[in-house]
């Protein structure tokens, strides 16, 4: 079976644009020889000839002038391209810098358009003295009345120069949470995980929560088993936690003992923590956790389920006299050496 050809929208669109034009100039030109010298058409068409041959002839004595608007908006376009380029050479290599880039593209776009018009304006012999005072009077009145847009294209100055967040900063808006995609002239456009995209005006941007300043907390929470020996587990984390680093890549700093944070329904709730980026931190939780559990098998500690006990309980392993000591000794280590770095719960 043959695959059909799907001709664009666009591509049709300017086709017949371009046939209708053809067939209305050969009406045009035509119009007596195809619908006779008394057609009351032919005399319409003809005399809107006339009128377009006066557009034609007034085009034709403004040549040299269009010629001069047109090398001018040429020449800006080439500039402003080239300012561009240059800036994005400059400016790209760094997270700062493509936030100075965005700002300042947007600006020298702006800026192109507005001397584009001005330089055009003058071409055809407009007088800038007048068009000056005027553009006076016009931006007091836009002034007042977009006194919103000016407020944002002054907090996206101030946000990129006191640099209070980059693209690539992971922030909180407002309970968004989200990567910074862009910093623009009047927008910031903040992505989330899912993908989705939140455009706030700079203005609007007050309480904001930079979670890409300082490292961020890699947290886990497990349980052991009532019967567990603290002690033991304590010593076997003096031993083995320091290990656990190497095989988690995405940790900075840690992971720390914290010590017990609950007593649950099902067993006593001990808390590990490390410190890491915060783009990684998730990835990173979830490692720790793994580590946790493997380490967890291999030393016989239980964790904890739900569960009716209609037996006696088994026999734990009993902690020895060393192991209490180590354990007391790490513990007073990890608060010292810990003391600086904490939940915001227990």
């Amino acid at each position: 079976m043959e695959e059909k050809i799907k001709i664009p929208t666009k591509v049709i669109v300017k086709w017949s644009l371009i046939a209708l034009v053809i067939v209305l100039l050969i009406l045009s030109i035509f119009a007596q020889k195809i619908f006779g010298a008394d057609s009351k058409f032919a005399e319409v068409i003809q005399l809107n000839m006339g009128d377009i041959a006066n557009v034609f002839g007034l085009i034709g004595d403004n040549i040299p002038k269009i010629l001069k608007a047109l090398t001018y908006i040429v020449v800006i376009q080439l500039v402003s391209r080239g300012i561009r380029y240059l800036l994005k050479l400059t400016l790209k290599r760094s997270i700062k810098g493509q936030t100075v880039l965005n700002l300042l593209d947007s600006f020298v776009k702006y800026f192109a358009a507005f001397a584009s018009i001005w330089l055009v304006l003058i071409s055809f012999g407009v007088d800038t003295t007048t068009l000056l005072a005027s553009a006076g009077i016009l931006a007091l009145v836009i002034g007042l009345g977009a006194q919103s847009l000016i407020s944002d294209i002054l907090s996206g100055l101030f946000i990129v120069f006191e640099n209070e967040f980059e693209v690539g900063d992971i922030v909180v808006i407002d309970n968004f949470r989200g990567t910074v995609a862009e910093i623009g002239v009047r927008t910031t456009h903040i992505l989330d995980v899912a993908g989705n995209i939140k455009i706030i005006n700079n203005s609007d941007i007050r309480n904001i929560v930079n979670m890409s300043k300082t490292l961020s907390l890699a947290i886990c929470d497990v349980e052991i088993e009532y019967g567990e020996s603290i002690e033991r587990v304590e010593a076997i984390f003096k031993d083995q936690l320091p290990l656990i680093k190497d095989k988690v890549s995405t940790i900075v700093e840690g992971p720390y003992y914290k010590g017990v944070s609950a007593f649950n329904p099902s067993g006593v709730q001990i808390k590990i923590i490390a410190q890491c980026l915060e783009e990684n931190k998730f990835q990173t939780e979830r490692d720790l956790y793994r580590q946790i559990k493997l380490l967890f098998d291999r030393n016989n500690i239980g964790v904890p389920f739900p569960q009716v006990v209609v037996n006696q309980p088994k026999t734990f392993g009993k902690v020895t006299k060393v192991e209490k000591k180590e354990a007391e000794k790490f513990v007073e280590e990890q608060k010292e050496i810990s003391k600086n770095i904490d939940t915001q719960d227990k």
